[in-house]
């Protein structure tokens, strides 16, 4: 066991420094001295709380003993949950990355902690935890690789979003790597991960790309909206944003697509059924409203952009009016 044996040079030295005697050491740990006893001679394991308990108490700083304490508790010994669990939280905070990747690379072998890591690395992207989560996601996708899961799909669609970088090269091979998982999402994160491709499509001008993913983006969710209304659907929506945002956004993108391609008059209908979308929208929300509010000033500026590339220089007067 390597991660006791350090603790317990520390803790010794401490006291004989200090001439302390293990009732006094256990008094200003707050850690029962029968237990504290256990876990010195290596008959009991040592939770994380206790672990950081006896390293501040020694004057170390939070995480000094962490790569030791993972190889004697979940390499050298078999891993319970209980105690891996917050120590992923803890190295994840403390940015001990290779902590995790030495323990996580043990754990996935055995499959039967599959799901509670998944679990662990969605708590960590939604703190942002970007570089914690990404570890646990690839080693989560790589255990159910032949699995084709929703899970392994939201695994890579989770990676797919980590590794966007400004690099064009980059972000076209994850967006490659990406694009066959997107049919096993569920149907509502479909349409955030669609949007998500084709603004990378977008990023690195594979203007074609951007035009076939939002229109299968427009497909999606009429075919989403026209069964929220049969079904009359109540339960909570999975996707990101109100269905509306996403079917005005399919046709901005279009709008996009068609300005690029110098199709000015083709584009300015996209920006009125991009506005017909946004103006049917019944008793909205708050956030609702704000959403509209923000996707209506995009559609003004587009129009008075395409305007004026169709030679209407009249609209100058309108913006300097405005101005």
């Amino acid at each position: 066991m390597e991660s006791v044996p350090t603790i317990k040079i520390h803790i010794e030295k401490y006291m004989r420094e200090n001439d302390l005697k293990l009732q006094h050491f256990s008094d200003i740990t707050g850690i029962n001295v029968g237990t504290l006893s256990a876990i010195l001679k290596g008959s009991r394991p040592m939770s994380m709380n206790q672990l950081n308990q006896i390293t501040f108490v020694v004057g170390l700083e939070k995480g000094y003993f962490y790569k030791s304490y993972g190889v004697e508790s979940f390499i050298e010994s078999a891993p319970h949950w209980r105690r891996l669990e917050p120590y992923l939280y803890e190295c994840a905070e403390l940015s001990k990355l290779d902590c995790i990747q030495q323990v996580i690379t043990h754990v996935t072998d055995d499959r039967s902690y599959i799901e509670e890591l998944f679990e662990v690395a969605e708590g960590f992207f939604a703190r942002g935890l970007n570089e914690a989560a990404l570890i646990l996601y690839e080693c989560v996708a790589d255990s159910e690789k032949y699995q084709h899961s929703e899970r392994l799909a939201l695994c890579q669609y989770r990676i797919f979003l980590l590794n966007k970088t400004l690099n064009k090269f980059d972000n076209l091979n994850a967006a490659v790597k990406f694009e066959p998982y997107i049919d096993k999402l569920n149907e509502e994160v479909q349409l955030d991960a669609i949007k998500d491709l084709a603004n990378i499509y977008a990023s690195i001008s594979l203007w074609d790309k951007v035009l076939e993913l939002a229109q299968e983006l427009e497909r999606r969710v009429n075919f989403q909206i026209k069964f929220q209304n049969e079904k009359h659907k109540t339960k909570g929506s999975k996707s990101f944003y109100p269905l509306f945002v996403y079917n005005a956004y399919a046709n901005l993108l279009q709008a996009n697509v068609s300005e690029e391609r110098k199709q000015y008059v083709q584009a300015l209908r996209y920006i009125d059924i991009y506005e017909n979308i946004l103006d049917e929208i019944k008793s909205p929300t708050k956030e609702e409203q704000d959403l509209i509010k923000l996707l209506m000033g995009w559609a003004k500026g587009n129009r008075y952009l395409y305007t004026l590339f169709l030679g209407d220089f009249e609209i100058l007067d309108v913006l300097f009016r405005l101005s």
